[in-house]
């Protein structure tokens, strides 16, 4: 699960589970990081006390299409009654109320799309079947992020458009927040009394300058944290907010987007020796007259410290350290690893949704969707039938009068198997530098390969050609066995390399797999596709082969060994359109853990 700062703080959580209460649309949401569990059902149950009664709390089902989401066509109405009849989906269904979304990391892009639209505006439009209807929609959605290390995590946009963001994971049970009846009676009071609820100026700016300080990108935090400091205000009964307020809409809106540490103040200046106070008071000049607006700045600045102070409290001590070594820590980033590319599937996968179709070719045939489609024409389709004449006897017409153009067939959605292809320079100058630590890196690589179960690939070439040590497997013991027995020495037939990465990842794809080449190389060849030396032709050679690397359409990682970033490496890497990485100095586990976050912030796979 990603590493959240403000983690086994429960007063925190239920905090956050009050303000909610006091505030939903306004704080948009909370995110909660969190495994399904009694602690999870403990926070949901006391967001239910605290909620206003008859307050709509729904569940977004898992694969729910548009239809469900937005409304359409309601098919038993629109039967009945012989014209279309439009009904609400599910978010406007939950419009003054909360919306729950269980392992919402796996929702689909579109679903996460509709959410954060209707976040932002608090209506939905359908625009469909030639009908149109805008509804309210005003809600706050609960995400469960559920997501393990190796998963892809919460969509950003939708992440940034809820204010506290919880990890529920290190809190026990005996502390789990619970809502009483006292903390119920304060919610409903603040309810009334947030329209009423100031914010300084100073702490306006406060909250602003703590969310630069922290590295927050996204002008939307500091507008949720405001936010947040008004429900807690109204929440201890007050009509002014004050530096309290703010603190704790920095833990739990702030910390948690934290990605720096921030910049030390400036010590002072040390003060002049005694024997010299006397003279250096002679040569002051006079005092200036007092100025109160750099009273305020000072006493903003102190204000906004502290902010910053509270919210770096709450962060755990690992992720503390990584901030101060100048690491950036990346709440949202794509989870390690490489998955494969989704290509679209008649009979398997997550559904998603359904096309205008003929069922044809093995398609399955969608008949909710095909009669959605022909109920708002049933009454022209017997009137035409009637002025045809060929309606006959009203008692035997079907019931419903569907046409070629009325089917809709199912589609599914499923992602292709991938296949990572290590390809060593196992040359001299390479052994000489980053053989061992490659080895080493390549061995971990493969370890998280196999915990996804993906295939891996080992080919290394060296002397006059590449030879394929592993075919494409799932054994992570044969994979080391042929890493074990990986010698290093002679001449780099970098092309040959290449050509050869290049061939299995072609076979790859035409198996209907996705296939990702990381090549660990120097880039300087010596030895031609013909197996003799010549630099300069070898190096042509290499950048040709590179480019048709490129135009196979494959995920491509070059990793620079040698012991300093090799323009001759760069320049390789540019043909062949792949991501660059250079490590002068690492181990095998820092090579493996650069490789893993590369791969992780590639941009996305092509749709099959």
């Amino acid at each position: 699960m990603p590493e959240a700062p403000n983690a086994g703080n429960a007063e925190d959580a239920l905090a956050a589970v009050a303000l909610l209460a006091v505030d939903p649309q306004g704080l948009g949401g909370v995110r909660v990081m969190a495994q399904a569990g009694p602690v999870r059902d403990a926070w949901l149950a006391s967001l239910r006390t605290l909620l206003p009664a008859g307050t709509p709390v729904l569940r977004l089902p898992a694969g729910a299409g548009e239809d469900r989401l937005l409304g359409g066509i309601d098919l038993s109405a629109t039967l009945a009654a012989g014209r279309p009849v439009l009904q609400p989906g599910l978010l406007a269904a939950a419009h003054g109320g909360v919306l729950l979304a269980a392992m919402a990391e796996r929702l689909p892009a579109a679903t996460a799309a509709h959410l954060a639209a209707a976040l932002d505006s608090a209506q939905v439009r359908i625009e469909r079947d030639g009908l149109s209807a805008l509804h309210d929609a005003g809600f706050a959605l609960v995400a469960f992020d559920e997501a393990l290390p190796d998963d892809a995590p919460l969509s950003l946009a939708l992440a940034d458009r809820m204010g506290p963001w919880l990890d529920l994971s290190a809190i026990a049970l005996a502390d789990a927040p619970r809502a009483d009846a006292a903390l119920a009676l304060d919610v409903r009071r603040a309810r009334a009394l947030l329209p009423q609820v100031a914010v300084g100026e100073d702490l306006l700016q406060a909250l602003v300058a703590a969310t630069l300080a922290l590295g927050v990108d996204s002008a939307r935090a500091a507008w949720l944290a405001l936010r947040t400091t008004r429900a807690s205000a109204a929440l201890r009964g007050a009509v002014q907010a004050d530096a309290d307020d703010a603190a704790l809409a920095a833990r739990l809106v702030l910390a948690p987007r934290a990605t720096r540490q921030p910049m030390p103040a400036e010590p002072e200046r040390p003060d002049e020796p005694e024997d010299d106070a006397a003279d250096a008071q002679a040569q002051e000049p006079p005092e200036p007259p007092r100025d109160d607006a750099a009273d305020e700045t000072r006493t903003g600045g102190e204000l906004s410290e502290r902010l910053v102070e509270a919210a770096l409290a709450s962060l755990p001590a690992g992720l503390l350290a990584r901030l101060a070594s100048g690491e950036r820590v990346r709440t949202s980033a794509r989870a390690a690893g490489s998955a494969g590319a989704l290509s679209s599937s008649r009979l398997r996968g997550r559904p998603l949704g359904a096309r205008r179709s003929a069922p044809h070719a093995g398609a399955r045939l969608h008949l909710v969707e095909t009669l959605r489609a022909a109920a708002p024409w049933q009454r022209l389709r017997r009137l035409q039938l009637e002025a045809a004449g060929a309606g006959g006897d009203a008692a035997t017409l079907p019931r419903v009068l569907v046409r070629a153009d009325d089917f809709h067939v199912r589609r599914f959605v499923q992602r292709r198997a991938t296949t990572t292809v290590f390809a060593i320079d196992a040359s001299g100058s390479s052994a000489l530098h980053r053989l061992a630590e490659a080895k080493g890196a390549v061995e971990l690589l493969l370890a998280q390969c196999y915990v996804r179960r993906d295939q891996v690939a080992v080919l290394a070439f060296r002397g006059r050609g590449a030879e394929l040590l592993l075919p494409p497997t799932r054994s992570l013991v044969r994979a080391k066995r042929a890493l074990a027995g990986l010698p290093g020495g002679g001449g780099t037939p970098l092309a040959a390399g290449i050509a050869a990465a290049g061939t299995l990842a072609a076979q790859v794809q035409r198996a209907g797999q996705t296939a990702v080449v990381v090549l660990l190389t120097d880039g300087r060849a010596n030895v031609t596709l013909a197996g003799e030396g010549g630099r300069p032709q070898a190096q042509a050679e290499a950048l040709a082969a590179a480019r048709a690397l490129r135009a196979a359409a494959a995920q491509v990682l070059l990793i620079d060994t040698s012991p300093r970033p090799e323009p001759a490496a760069q320049a390789l890497a540019l043909a062949a359109g792949a991501r660059y990485l250079a490590l002068p100095q690492a181990d095998a586990r820092a090579l493996s853990g650069a490789v893993s976050r590369s791969l992780a912030a590639a941009p996305p796979l092509r749709r099959g």
